[in-house]
């Protein structure tokens, strides 16, 4: 099977970096999220055998959805200055094990994630016969895009150790609705993390019931006695969590070679990430992240 893993690198860092301590490189540099990243990365690449890899991430500009509600995201507390730092790192790691990447200013990750699993289904990213893509990511707004065994969402449910996968029956039972009515849902409920209203005065459970009983967002508007503003709202609130699939993105997948390259362990070595090394040549299969306390002893072991 050609298996395709694309994996949101904003949410996987971030994880990584609020589930592991400080940790510094030899440079004196903090290096806890690339540590963590790099650790989930082989652990994926062991426990899903892809055939093919590619990350994905968010830019520093303002997005569309920005520019579409200006209080988009406005609750969300800025990245910390230790995590920004450590984005160009895994993106210089990434590049030495051969692994793309894949960005656009004014659009999310998701948005990236997407078009490239559009460009597959459509083969317009010169690889063929692609039989399944498994998505990594902690952001459940992803889980739209979730279809019959073909895309799959693999969720980490604690810390960097333990995950959920996706499929369509997996979705409906956490959401409550199938994949592709979750911006539907999203449209009546709202998000808070992400800060858009949906409707006022509809929570989840009702957003539920009512897409059960008219099965879209429009028959919803048009059959139940909303305001006109209300109606406004929902519809804003479902553009917003509408995952786009048309990004103008570049680049191209290749297959997945070994991650032991030299340029790889030299990443690997000027990081201090000794017992990674070990890892990937062979030599030793390290020790899973289990204690915060053995973090360090770990990291240079």
């Amino acid at each position: 099977m050609k298996r395709l893993v694309l994996i949101d690198g904003n949410a996987v860092l971030h994880r990584a970096y609020h589930a592991i301590p400080p940790l510094t490189a030899p440079d004196g540099s903090i290096v806890n999220a690339v540590y963590g990243f790099t650790t989930m990365l082989i652990r994926l690449i062991g426990d899903l055998t892809p055939t093919h890899v590619a990350v994905a991430f968010d830019r520093p500009k303002p997005t569309f959805r920005k520019k579409l509600f200006a209080a988009y995201q406005a609750k969300r507390p800025k990245m910390d200055t230790a995590l920004v730092e450590q984005i160009p790192k895994i993106h210089d790691l990434l590049s030495s094990f051969g692994i793309p990447i894949f960005e656009k200013d004014g659009f999310e990750a998701d948005d990236v994630i997407g078009t490239l699993c559009q460009k597959v289904k459509s083969q317009k990213l010169k690889v063929k016969d692609i039989d399944q893509i498994i998505i990594v990511t902690g952001d459940r707004d992803i889980l739209q895009l979730v279809r019959d065994e073909k895309v799959l969402v693999y969720m980490p449910t604690k810390g960097l150790s333990e995950a959920k996968l996706y499929d369509e029956q997996a979705v409906l039972d956490r959401m409550g609705v199938l994949p592709k009515l979750i911006p539907d849902y999203k449209a009546l409920a709202g998000d808070a993390s992400d800060n858009y209203p949906g409707v006022p005065g509809i929570g989840p459970k009702t957003a539920v019931a009512l897409l059960t009983k008219y099965k879209t967002i429009e028959n919803v508007l048009k059959k139940h006695p909303f305001t006109k503003e209300e109606k406004a709202s929902a519809r804003m609130s479902h553009d917003l969590a509408t995952i786009r699939t048309n990004v103008p993105i570049k680049g191209s997948l290749v297959p997945l070679g070994s991650l032991n390259r030299p340029e790889a362990i030299d990443e690997l070595a000027k990081l201090g990430f000794r017992s990674l090394i070990k890892r990937i040549t062979g030599e030793g299969k390290g020790e899973e992240i289990k204690k915060q306390s053995n973090y360090q002893q770990e990291l240079f072991s």
